[in-house]
């Protein structure tokens, strides 16, 4: 299934193994298809023996590496695809058949294979037994693996050599186009036929490629070198979308670090000296879910809920925005807090601003754009209720200036739950709306909003980026470490919060930043969603920190009156750190 969109063509296939990667198309074309029948010189039957065996003894020797590679990283079972394949090019009947083609028939090398592979394959795909389909595409894999071994030019469209890293595009699933030359593996993989169930399917997922098959007109939408975002998880291929696209789905693209931090049920990291904290993932898309997830973290602080605002550039259906919300629901499997649509002008979304702003950051942003346009808020309300029917909801609200703006969602949030109970649909146990601390209004009346707030999260690059009065590009190294000013004002917040009992966490690049991490555990901050490629670290540095420590030398930070004396306090704040 296909679809013209601004933001990229999009295609629908599929998912055999989730994840989310961006990158490059390369193209595998169906060497068996592409080989010839030319007749061989009498007098060169015995070479062309010599180059069967060779390919035959190239093919052992890179499975054989192969199998030692994927030791530890897979389950035997699955690694023993492998031994299969091994065995199919010591298959006494495959061998002689080819040999007999080139003896007798004369029949050139890369056609004999291509014959014995095809005739093997009509015969088994007849049968009903799946384990003889299933053989017959194992024989079919080796066979191709044989190909790419022989010294074969001549016809060739593959003649220019792939990029270093690539997105796979192919007509059908295959084990031996999961691995490059040096059998290091693809990024990710697209087919337009293929199922859930083949052996390579299983040694997809266990290697952890992405991986959608099933994409109709896959072959004649996709080019070489097209920039794709393959959103293995959801099942959906983003054929040369623009920058903003770009920038949403990179966010979450997988990293090796996502996979170095394990925690515990209730995803608590303690300090050298004790101290508790709680951390939770930040997300913006399902294939970040799925990352916090392996790393043990169920809980979803914050999840950004742009996403498919941004890429379809239409407003979204009600039915399409709960199916997703669901999603991540399920896929979470603990608490999530949804960030209600938090967009600008600058996003160019024609159904909220006919033009861009003079200076969007500062005009009708977040929620003052959704009171603006309450069908679009309510439309948002509503899916995100059916999602969580029969579960406890957590909306936070972004860009508050005062408390008017949360009185109003929530007005429209009891709105929208009776309407929903009306026509007999079930609704969340409990609903709780809290507020996104960002604005200096919303910080200095940090008081009120917590009074009427059910919980308080911080976004940290926003709120001193407004404080600061910077620019997160040109004055970037405004940001890198965190104001005095900036944590006397976290300092306070958690003690008004503490008072009121509300629930305060911290988000943002800068929040889960090692060299912030001390700080803000000094000001007394417990509470974290930290992005999955960011959980390693961020645990590295927690439990190398003594929090008393951190809370001493705060204090002084906190005392300075500017932000060129911060560097010579940092380092105490590591106490501990090997």
């Amino acid at each position: 299934m296909s679809e013209k969109l601004s933001g990229g063509q999009l295609l629908r296939g599929t998912s055999v193994a989730p994840g989310l990667v961006l990158g490059t198309i390369h193209r595998k074309e169906d060497e068996l298809s592409l080989a010839q029948a030319e007749r061989l010189p009498s007098g060169d039957i015995e070479a062309e023996l010599v180059r069967f065996r060779g390919a035959l003894e190239a093919s052992g020797q890179q499975l054989r590496d192969l199998r030692g590679r994927v030791v530890g990283r897979i389950e035997e079972d699955d690694a023993r695809i492998l031994d299969t394949h091994l065995a199919y090019l010591k298959d006494s009947a495959f061998v002689a058949d080819v040999e007999n083609l080139i003896r007798t028939d004369r029949m050139k090398l890369e056609a004999a294979i291509a014959k014995v592979i095809g005739d093997f394959d009509r015969i088994f795909r007849l049968v009903e037994n799946e384990a003889l389909r299933q053989s017959a595409v194992d024989l079919r894999d080796v066979g191709i693996r044989v190909l790419r071994n022989l010294d074969w030019s001549a016809g060739d469209v593959n003649s220019e050599p792939p990029p270093d890293e690539y997105i796979l595009v192919a007509r059908e699933l295959s084990i031996v186009d999961m691995f490059d030359l040096s059998n290091q593996h693809v990024r990710g993989i697209i087919t337009e036929e293929g199922g859930l169930t083949s052996h390579a399917a299983i040694f997809a997922r266990s290697m952890r490629i992405p991986t959608v098959t099933g994409v109709e007109g896959l072959l004649q939408s996709v080019a070489e070198g097209d920039f794709v975002i393959l959103d293995a998880t959801e099942g959906t291929l983003r054929v040369n979308p623009d920058e903003l696209v770009r920038k949403q789905f990179s966010e979450g693209q997988q990293t090796a670090a996502q996979s170095d931090a394990k925690f515990e049920a209730g995803e608590e990291l303690v300090t050298l000296d004790g101290e508790a904290l709680y951390v939770a993932g930040s997300a913006g898309n399902l294939p970040e879910v799925e990352q916090a997830l392996e790393c043990g973290v169920t809980d979803v602080g914050l999840y950004r809920t742009e996403l498919l605002y941004l890429v379809d550039r239409e407003l979204p259906t009600a039915e399409g925005l709960r199916r997703h919300y669901e999603s991540v629901l399920n896929k979470a499997t603990g608490d999530v807090t949804f960030r209600l649509l938090n967009v600008d002008s600058s996003s160019d979304l024609d159904y909220l601003y006919p033009s861009r702003e003079l200076n969007p950051q500062l005009g009708r942003a977040g929620v003052r754009i959704l009171l603006e346009h309450p069908n679009v808020l309510r439309r948002q309300l509503r899916a995100m209720m059916l999602a969580g029917a029969g579960r406890s909801l957590r909306i936070a609200v972004p860009f508050v200036t005062d408390t008017s703006d949360l009185r109003r969602v929530r007005e429209i949030v009891f709105e929208e739950k009776l309407e929903l109970k009306k026509t007999g649909a079930t609704v969340p146990e409990s609903i709780a709306v809290g507020v996104v601390i960002e604005t200096p209004a919303s910080l200095l009346g940090m008081r009120d909003m917590a009074s009427e707030a059910d919980f308080l999260c911080v976004n940290l690059d926003a709120m001193q980026q407004f404080v600061l009065a910077v620019d997160r590009e040109s004055l970037s190294d405004s940001l890198k470490s965190l104001h005095p000013f900036v944590l006397r004002a976290l300092r306070k917040l958690v003690r008004v919060s503490a008072e009121l009992s509300r629930e305060l966490s911290v988000f943002g690049a800068s929040a889960s930043a090692s060299a912030n991490i001390p700080a803000l555990i000094g000001v007394g901050v417990r509470r974290f969603s930290v992005p999955p490629a960011a959980l390693a670290e961020f645990a590295r540095v927690v439990g190398q920190l003594d929090a008393a420590e951190a809370r001493k030398s705060v204090e002084q930070t906190a005392s300075l009156s500017c932000q060129a004396e911060v560097g010579s306090r940092v380092s105490g704040y590591h106490h501990g750190q090997r």
